[in-house]
């Protein structure tokens, strides 16, 4: 008498849910990829070979016709301490990134990180690594 199981076990892989994954995953990544979105300001930064910072808790924008910006808030220079001290307040040890147009005014640049240095904030200056 031969005894032979009934359920064989099939050695065939099904690429179908494979290529469904695949798609989802390159949908997902193409929408949020759109989502991202670098400032709204138009700068032409210094060029640097320094390696940029990681960590950007609070950004500091001047613009060539000097306008300020703490995030994406535009904001006047009387009230650039108070609108960057309330954007840092509960961020332990904040980094603030310091984005100046190359045409900018040194002096108008030093106001900005004596700003920082008074309250103690970390504050680093962005770069052009090209």
């Amino acid at each position: 008498m031969e005894l032979r199981g009934r359920n064989k076990v099939k050695a065939e892989f099904s690429m179908a849910s494979m290529t469904d994954i695949v798609f989802l995953l390159l949908i997902f990544f193409m929408l949020t990829s759109t989502l991202v979105t670098t400032s709204a300001l138009d700068l032409v930064l210094p060029k640097s070979k320094a390696q940029t910072v990681k960590r950007q808790d609070v950004t500091v924008s001047i613009s060539p016709n000097l306008e300020f910006k703490v995030q994406d808030q535009v904001v006047s220079e009387a009230e650039l301490e108070r609108s960057l001290l309330r954007a840092v307040g509960g961020i332990e040890d904040a980094v603030v990134v310091l984005r100046s147009d190359e045409s900018v005014p040194t002096g108008v640049t030093v106001k900005v990180m004596d700003i920082a240095y008074r309250n103690r904030l970390k504050m680093v200056l962005a770069t052009d690594p090209r």
